[in-house]
């Protein structure tokens, strides 16, 4: 059963990473999973929480941090250290049928670190925004979906790693916000109260 699990992870992979080529996506998808591309929107976010919600906006981002920091943790130094499953573009036997468009790097597949990070911090930002902005929603998982779709793209990683870092990042988010709602609810009833004062 493992075996043929594997079997169609790779049938999948190789589906994305050799079936999909093309230019436009081998010039945005590695442009995409680089975390210096965000940069500049994490740093509009961070300035808006604070400028926008004061000494709440401080915990905001100090809780984004701590979700960020979790995630990482577990999916990078427990999950992946434990498991060891190698990169496609690693594997030995493997890596001769992948198309590498980005470095590969040394450590280890599953699970993806890119997909459990921004599951994270998209479902977190979702448990926080969702009812003051409806588009938060299909704008964070659009988010976080193109990052983790382009680490198969690229050849990094297997579609089982990231669908099950996405798995990973989502329970840790809307844990996250849970104990955000569950520590400071006024931020909630504070916004609710906008929305019934903007609806009315």
């Amino acid at each position: 059963m493992l075996n043929q699990l594997i079997h169609f992870d790779q049938e999948v992979f190789l589906a994305i990473n050799q079936g999909l080529s093309n230019p436009f996506f081998d010039w945005l998808l590695p442009i995409l999973r680089n975390p210096y591309t965000w940069a500049p929107l994490y740093l509009f976010l961070i300035i808006f929480f604070i400028k926008h919600y004061g000494k709440m906006g401080i915990l905001i981002v100090a809780f984004t941090l701590a979700n960020f920091g979790v995630s990482d943790a577990v999916s990078s130094h427990i999950i992946k250290k434990n498991v060891k499953r190698i990169r496609p573009c690693n594997d030995l036997v493997f890596k001769n049928e992948v198309n590498i468009r980005v470095r590969c790097g040394s450590g280890f597949s599953f699970t993806s670190s890119h997909a459990t990070n921004h599951f994270a911090m998209a479902f977190f930002w979702i448990a926080l925004f969702r009812r003051r902005w409806k588009h938060t929603l299909w704008l964070g998982i659009t988010w976080a979906s193109l990052i983790s779709f382009s680490q198969i793209y690229v050849g990094v990683h297997y579609p089982v790693d990231i669908i099950c870092g996405a798995v990973l990042g989502i329970l840790i988010g809307i844990g996250v916000g849970y104990l955000f709602r569950r520590f400071f609810p006024d931020f909630f009833k504070t916004n609710q109260l906008q929305e019934t004062t903007v609806s009315t």
